[in-house]
């Protein structure tokens, strides 16, 4: 059971390696040779007397099961034996250990748990594990070198007796206790809130060796951990921490996966915010500076030309992509071609064929064939519910050169594309209008996310500023968005095409676009002369520049205040794109039943289908929310062509613009969601308070504490001087848009409208008096708003003639009453 052959793990090294690309550990390294990856020299003074050392034969019987590898594999009786090499002594190797398998309400596989680069060291007879820490570093020249390296000296993780020698000196050691015992360094008690390991219920699951790396499994129980504490308040992500009961006895799959690093490290590139990569961080105290220096490298894979001097040239190696046995054979060439669409990104670069899209080799033809095997990057295929897929990447922490990178598909991503498909562009697409949808359509939708999964694999962050390029007017043409893709950059969530309109004959689904030409070029394009690499970011300051003329190839992470880099938008006028958009949800919604109908089957799917038709309503008014005290964030640094203002308020009139288009699309009820076809088949009664849920989130961001203070600031700023939307005027036009139907003098307030003014009470009363208030202009103007609200009521509820409104307008003056009592 520990032979190649067996099955593959649910996901491998590459997972827990995307977690250290967002800073989670120190980045390791320093400059120059093999640096602290030399042999240390306790291992040149080592004592090789064999007086307590055995046979080889005694520990390693005719019984092993051994797999061959960077270091020999041996499982002996429950018990697993390292083979280690002389001339691995003293070799650096990256160490990943993720949850591959969790328990039901624990957490998830795939789980991260930690990174560290280790060291394997001999001490007379014994080996040492030992944890290298390259976080902080200093040329080795430099009298600040020595500083440091007192500053990071390796620990001891474990150590371990030599057991037996095998050819060639090789020392076999028993580390069974490594991958059955709770190793502080590699403990996943946080994540899972465990207690104690119990030694009798752990047991080592499987082993395989290969070349560069092992992949180890263990089955690893735990004992129930104690309980949590609560009542902490929040942390930073505004959750409530982990709460509730302890766990009891948990009981996981962990997966190690140890892999060698570069003996001759990469010229690393440093990074700009300017353009989007994945990074590893860490201080250099040898830079001549009077602060420590931060020094952040990007990831990427090491890709040189074969022909330096060439304008175009094929890579010495190119970055192959396996698609592996595990996908179905139907898919099988839609994500090569995925993987293949990137080429046009290389030869921006000036590489051909730099990237290149690979079918697996059957088991026949060679049987040894993993994806687990460290130098094959791959694409599979998991039998699982998960409706999404990842593209994590192994790098060097050194450098930031990625060794691997093994993106995953889960099968349920299906499901999650043709919902997206159908919820956006059913309209345009006759394909989309009757589920499930072709093979031809589901496949153009893998290609897509593939090759958006391979860009992450390929050091690239998500550009959320991407989707905001285009005009309105460009979304809606074929002959622009066939050549340019509906966001300037797959790496954007914009999704598919939804402003487009039927008879526009636009494309709907994401390719490459400029800005991803543009960052693998930045990213990979070598620069003739640069010896190191300070030498090259005066010319990458130029290329980074190009973004002052040119919108398509600026960069963004998603920011709350910044409406021009929002997720899953699309359009550089929010507004205007959402007005298109809204067009298409009235049109989708009398489609969704003809689309789901399906005979002997229940309703659920047609649910299913409906509310994802409501959460993209959602998602396109808040698009309209972020204009309102928006601020647009541009990327400048000092001396940069064309430099100006990094953030720039939203102009007032886009933002009374916004308000207004709420005021008449958010507020006003959205009679066409109220297919009562549908409503009838899924739910009893509900249809107020789903309505109102759409009204509430919406009026809710339109409130936010981080809103009002940004409009408060935008008008102190501003000093008087030009046209300002304040936090007062902004007020005033949610008050008259909640209210309409006093200000017009209508006698009566349906059930849907009603429900959201008792919101609207609520929320104001939750700034004066709430259990987290106002502390700013918001909670005088609040208290305003509602007194001006209860004096409409009184100029108006004479000429109430329907009981319940009367009633209702009744009941809002009491609780205005109550809002605005001292306590």
């Amino acid at each position: 059971m520990f032979s190649k052959s067996s099955i593959r793990l649910l996901s491998v090294l590459g997972i827990i390696c995307f977690m250290l690309l967002v800073d989670i550990m120190p980045v390791l390294g320093q400059r120059g040779g093999r640096g602290r990856g030399q042999r240390p020299q306790e291992s040149a003074e080592a004592d090789t007397t064999k007086s307590k050392i055995k046979d080889y034969d005694e520990v390693i019987t005719d019984e092993a099961i051994t797999d061959d590898g960077v270091f020999k594999t041996h499982i002996v009786d429950e018990k697993l034996y390292y083979e280690i090499p002389t001339d691995e002594i003293g070799r650096l190797f990256l160490w990943v250990t993720q949850i591959a398998k969790n328990a039901t309400g624990r957490g998830w596989g795939g789980q991260a748990v930690g990174n560290k680069v280790v060291r394997w060291d001999r001490r007379g007879d014994k080996i040492l594990l030992r944890e290298m820490n390259f976080g902080v570093v200093a040329d080795e020249d430099q009298s600040i070198f020595h500083g440091v390296e007192v500053a990071t000296f390796p620990s001891i993780i474990m150590a371990f007796d030599i057991e037996a020698f095998g050819e060639n000196e090789s020392m076999v050691i028993d580390v069974t206790d490594l991958f059955t015992t709770d190793v502080s360094e590699f403990s996943a008690k946080r994540q899972l809130n465990a207690g104690s390991l119990d030694r009798k219920r752990s047991f080592i699951e499987r082993v395989v060796s290969f070349p560069e790396n092992i992949e180890t499994e263990s089955l690893l129980t735990f004992n129930p951990g104690s309980a949590p504490e609560t009542g902490r308040g929040r942390g930073r992500g505004g959750g409530r921490g982990r709460g509730g009961p302890p766990p009891g006895t948990t009981t996981v799959i962990m997966h190690y996966s140890m892999v060698h690093l570069p003996e001759e490290p990469m010229q690393p590139r440093h990074f700009d915010s300017r353009v989007g990569f994945f990074t590893h961080s860490r201080q250099d105290y040898g830079i001549d500076s009077h602060q420590a220096e931060t020094v952040r490298y990007i990831a990427r894979w090491r890709l040189e030309k074969k022909d330096p001097n060439a304008a175009m040239s094929e890579p010495v190696k190119p970055i192959v992509y396996w698609i592996d046995r595990s996908v179905p054979e139907k898919w099988k060439s839609y994500m090569k071609q995925g993987v293949d669409d990137w080429q046009v990104a290389f030869e921006q670069a000036g590489f051909k064929n730099a990237i290149i899209g690979k079918f697996a080799p059957s088991i026949e033809e060679d049987p040894e064939w993993s994806t687990e095997d460290a130098r094959i990057a791959s694409i599979s295929w998991l039998p699982n519910q998960t409706q999404n897929a990842f593209g994590p990447h192994v790098s060097d922490p050194r450098t930031g050169e990625i060794l691997d990178g093994d993106i995953k598909f889960y099968h349920n991503v299906m499901k999650l594309a043709w919902t997206w498909y159908f919820a956006q562009v059913a309209p345009m697409d006759k394909r989309a209008q009757k589920l499930p949808i072709p093979d031809d359509l589901m496949g153009e939708l893998l290609r897509y996310i593939t090759a958006h999964e391979v860009g992450h694999s390929l050091g690239l962050q998500h550009n959320m500023k991407a989707s905001s390029s285009y005009t309105v007017e460009q979304l809606r043409s074929k002959e622009f968005t066939n050549k340019y893709g509906n966001e300037a950059s797959i790496m954007d969530y914009g999704r598919f095409n939804y402003v487009a309109q039927p008879g526009d004959d636009a494309r709907l689904i994401p390719m490459i676009g400029p800005y991803d030409k543009f960052a693998i070029e930045w990213g990979y394009k070598p620069i003739p002369g640069a010896k190191s690499a300070e030498d090259e970011k005066s010319e990458l300051n130029k290329w980074a520049s190009r973004q002052t003329d040119d919108p398509t190839l600026r960069w963004s992470s998603s920011f709350s205040y910044d409406p021009s880099a929002s997720t899953e938008d699309l359009g550089s006028d929010a507004v205007e794109a959402t007005r298109y958009g809204l067009m298409n949800i009235k049109r989708t919604i009398p489609m969704i039943l003809p689309a789901i109908s399906k005979e002997g089957d229940d309703y659920t799917e047609l649910e299913n289908l409906y509310n994802a038709v409501i959460s993209q309503l959602n998602r396109e008014l808040s698009h309209v929310v972020g204009v309102v005290g928006g601020v647009n964030a541009t990327e400048y640094h000092f001396g940069q062509k064309g430099e100006g203002e990094n953030y720039t308020p939203v102009p007032a009139a886009k933002q009374r613009e916004a308000l207004l288009f709420l005021n008449e699309n958010a507020f006003k009820t959205p009679t066409y969601l109220l297919d009562y076809n549908i409503l009838s088949k899924i739910e009893p009664s509900g249809q107020v308070d789903r309505i109102v849920q759409v009204q509430s989130r919406i009026l809710t961001q339109i409130m936010s504490e981080d809103r009002v203070k940004r409009m408060i600031d935008i008008e102190a700023r501003a000093e008087g001087k030009g046209d300002v939307y304040s936090l007062s005027e902004m007020l005033e036009d949610v008050r008259s848009g909640i209210w309409t139907e006093l200000v017009d003098g209508r006698s009566t307030i349906d059930p849907y409208r009603r429900s959201l003014q008792r919101t609207y009470v609520q929320i104001m009363t939750d700034k004066i008096k709430g259990e987290t208030p106002s502390t700013s202009d918001m909670r005088p103007l609040a208290r305003g708003e509602l007194q001006e609200v209860s004096s409409l009521i009184d100029r108006n509820k004479g000429r109430i003639n329907d009981r319940t409104t009367r009633l209702h307008l009744e009941d809002i003056q009491v609780m205005i009453q109550q809002a605005l009592k001292i306590e």
